[in-house]
């Protein structure tokens, strides 16, 4: 499978899953709302919509209606019949609510992109006029409060690829995977923390994306774009090692030509390498939630403390807005501005 069917494939499950979705738990009018946001949207996007609506409707029907209806019964009269005192109640019910059967609580920024898939809904049906007031849009965003960068420092980064490549710390059980696992687990570590690349970028990648001509591979961003990044030699060695595995073990034998496999000889999942992070993170650094993402801005830090341009890491990083690079690396501005205190005079050093 190459790497544009493997997206292919992901925005399939992704559709087959929001199909489900609208055909078994939520409101008939829902359908109308998911055909008019869908060449505007992603499938991901679409799917954490729908499953943030599935979690308001089934709130709706059991909290506001005492169970009188089920989502599947719900109308557009029941949807313009919603107060802001109703959202507002919404907010607070998600700190702590049972859903399918468990139990869940969501944090500001959870609730608050629950409160945007619940206002994208009004909003589409009011400016079609088909509701006659939208109070969502009365509610007021949860306040979210800054969270602190995590990432490595310079001792942690030799750390984690060390261990990587030793298993030092490793328990007994982890240690009978690792003489098999360890150059393809260096080389993802290498390259999460030699380009940045985000873990959904690195999952979908094929043999055929590296060129070690220039040492630069293709990936494709959010939103389904392509973008050529480029490594360094660091990099290069560990994938040139990785690859030269593959073929000793004749581990592409599947037919996929995915660039990083599992132990099944199948593309590694999303899942897998969050696993495979954090396994060797706590053992480095066990005070530190370390996650790929973490890793990415660990490179993001190094990048911007080493070029000092917010422009060039936001393009690097695929930040489409670079208020989003800026807010994330605040705090490295910060520490300039506090190093160059001092360095203008304003009196002659005899005085």
């Amino acid at each position: 499978m190459k790497n544009s069917d493997y997206y292919a494939q992901r925005n399939l499950k992704n559709i087959e899953v929001i199909n489900r979705l609208l055909d078994e738990d939520l409101p008939p009018f829902c359908a109308d709302y998911f055909m008019a946001i869908d060449s505007q949207t992603s499938t991901l996007t679409r799917l954490n919509y729908a499953h943030d609506l599935k979690i308001f409707f089934d709130f709706l029907c059991r909290k506001r209606l005492g169970g009188k209806k089920n989502p599947k019964e719900l109308t557009l009269l029941d949807l313009e019949g919603v107060t802001n005192n109703d959202i507002e109640y919404f907010l607070v019910y998600l700190s702590h609510y049972e859903f399918c059967g468990s139990y869940h609580s969501c944090n500001e920024r959870a609730k608050a992109r629950k409160l945007s898939s619940v206002r994208a809904l009004f909003k589409y049906f009011f400016n079609k006029g088909q509701i006659s007031v939208d109070n969502s849009a009365k509610v007021a965003t949860p306040k979210l409060h800054e969270k602190p960068i995590i990432r490595l420092d310079g001792d942690e980064v030799y750390g984690i690829l060390d261990t990587a490549e030793s298993g030092d710390g490793l328990t007994a059980h982890q240690r009978a995977y690792h003489e098999k696992s360890k150059i393809r687990d260096s080389a993802i570590l290498t390259l999460f923390l030699g380009t940045g690349i985000r873990i959904s970028e690195l999952v979908g990648l094929n043999n055929s994306d590296i060129n070690f001509k220039d040492n630069s591979f293709i990936v494709t961003r959010k939103g389904g774009s392509k973008s050529i990044l480029y490594f360094d030699n660091d990099v290069a060695e560990a994938l040139r090692r990785y690859l030269d595995y593959k073929e000793e073990s004749e581990l592409d034998n599947s037919g996929d030509g995915a660039l990083f496999l599992s132990s099944q000889k199948k593309r590694i999942t999303v899942r897998a390498v969050e696993n495979l992070v954090h396994k060797y993170a706590k053992i480095v650094s066990p005070l530190k939630k370390i996650s790929p993402h973490k890793l990415r801005s660990t490179y993001g830090t190094q990048l911007y403390k080493a070029t000092g341009d917010i422009y060039i890491v936001a393009d690097v990083l695929g930040h489409k807005d670079v208020n989003t690079t800026r807010k994330h690396y605040a705090a490295i501005s910060e520490d300039t501005r506090k190093a160059v205190v001092g360095k203008v005079k304003l009196h002659r050093d005899d005085e």
